[in-house]
């Protein structure tokens, strides 16, 4: 659902109705940039900015950013600097403000909550984005892809405005190496302010050892549980035990990697269930089963409101009702070494023929790792950029092997994408294995449907159940 594809639109349909939207968070000082280069279209993001309570960090950004009338379609977009562990202060202010629009956005027209989703693989925006979309009122934080340990305490301290740490994964770090992210809300703040609602924190897991683990030693309280399953779109969590693969060369997942619910709801914290819940009877059986609710991406991410451009949900549906879509689990594609799901699609970066013909670069940088370089400080390095480069930063050739760019695909799936020369970054879909079960959502005289034609059929047998609660708190039903 990122980069772009939950977006604010579709995260405020959805709670509209009552259910939780969740935004990406992923990747939004490059989107909100871009946007803001478009010329900002039907003038949303200035909008979104006529609250924001830092004024001069807000014209900073926008008169960095916006051109009036958009830029030219033969130029290429003005690239904001990739974060590092200290910053850069500027590449901060974009966070901040861009998600704090975001999550406005998705919070207007109605008061019922809106949640926002990190990966814990992208730490070096979390701080100032997490801070951002707080200062917006954001009421969930959802981060997997990791294990979100210090999250809690991030959230406890950004709340009331104190500095926050987040340890950064540095690969050769040697004792005594400063590897600590830092962030001081007082920094950048222009005016006091009083506290600040401290969001609801929900861990992705995968395993009863993670939920175990995050309850035990997580430095504040874990509200509650998404259990992805290795059905769910976008990356996954790789299978437990010797790898194994299919004859399509996709990993083979066992009993190991399905969650015990009889144990997880022993741990008496609310969770939801995704990966495969996008239908009906699904959900009935999650809240049968003492789930909360369900999380479900793939119906939504290509329903009208959704962010992918209108060229590829029409391609995706039209496959759909052919019945000729399809979802492969890639063990490489993705430079984070975690299985990431893609949508085979003509034209996209799938087809072999596609991928070949693109430039092999990595400017975006979300997915880099950090190493130590000999000198000591810390440097950046990505599977996905140029052999040689990756290869000269004392990375290892098998790793870069079918290897894709997804920042740059990611944000060419949702309209946004990068020229550069003569060529034009082409995308790259996922979603869950259930795709062909987006075929009840269409409509008999159309191809398209909305959030709340989801909403609908999702909730239909429901029935007089209710969702379930734990420590004497409602939950929303839906995530």
């Amino acid at each position: 659902m990122g980069i772009a594809v939950s977006n604010w639109r579709l995260a405020c349909a959805v709670s509209k109705t009552g259910q939780l939207g969740v935004v990406s968070g992923t990747a939004l000082d490059q989107v909100f940039a871009r946007r803001l280069q478009d010329g900002d279209p039907g003038g949303h993001m200035l909008r979104g900015m006529e609250g924001f309570p830092f004024p001069e960090m807000a014209k900073r950004i926008w008169d960095a950013w916006y051109i009036p009338g958009g830029k030219a379609k033969t130029q290429p977009y003005k690239r904001p600097k990739s974060a590092t562990k200290d910053g850069p202060r500027e590449v901060r202010e974009l966070c901040i403000v861009a998600n704090y629009v975001e999550v406005t956005l998705a919070r207007a027209g109605h008061s019922n909550p809106v949640g926002i989703n990190y990966l814990e693989k992208i730490q070096l925006p979390l701080l100032a984005s997490a801070y951002g979309a707080m200062l917006a009122g954001v009421s969930y934080v959802l981060i997997g892809a990791g294990i979100p340990l210090k999250i809690p305490g991030v959230l406890d301290n950004l709340a009331a405005h104190e500095p926050a740490a987040y340890p950064l994964p540095v690969y050769g770090a040697q004792p005594g190496d400063d590897t600590m992210m830092r962030f001081t809300p007082r920094e950048y703040m222009e005016g006091d302010l009083p506290p600040l609602k401290r969001p609801d924190f929900l861990a992705i897991i995968a395993s009863n050892t993670l939920a175990i683990t995050m309850l035990k030693k997580a430095n504040g309280k874990v509200n509650g549980f998404i259990v992805e399953g290795p059905t769910a779109g976008g990356h996954n969590a790789p299978p437990r035990g010797k790898p194994v693969f299919n004859d399509d060369g996709e990993p083979v997942y066992g009993e190991r990697d399905v969650v015990d619910l009889a144990r997880l709801r022993e741990l008496n914290v609310p969770f939801w269930l995704a990966g495969g819940y996008g239908r009906p009877d699904r959900v009935r059986e999650a809240l049968e089963s003492g789930a909360a609710g369900v999380q479900v991406g793939t119906a939504f991410a290509f329903c009208e409101e959704s962010g992918l451009t209108q060229a590829y949900k029409d391609q995706v549906l039209e496959g759909v009702r052919a019945g000729k879509a399809r979802v492969r689990t890639d063990p490489v594609a993705s430079p984070t070494n975690f299985p990431f799901k893609v949508v085979r699609l003509e034209g996209s970066l799938t087809e072999e023929d596609t991928y070949s013909k693109r430039p092999r670069i990595c400017d975006l940088g979300y997915l880099r790792d950090a190493y130590r370089m000999e000198d000591g400080s810390i440097g950046y390095r990505c599977a996905s950029e140029p052999v040689t480069v990756f290869l000269s930063k004392g990375g290892h050739k098998e790793d870069t092997v079918g290897r894709k760019c997804l920042c740059n695909a990611l944000m060419a799936n949702v309209g946004l994408p990068q020229l550069r020369n003569k060529y034009l970054e082409q995308g790259l879909i996922t979603s869950g294995d259930d795709i062909s079960e987006l075929e009840p959502f269409l409509p008999a005289e159309g191809k398209f449907y909305t959030a709340e034609d989801v909403l609908k059929r999702l909730l239909s047998e429901v029935g007089d159940l209710n969702p379930a609660v734990a420590n004497d708190q409602e939950v929303p039903a839906l995530a």
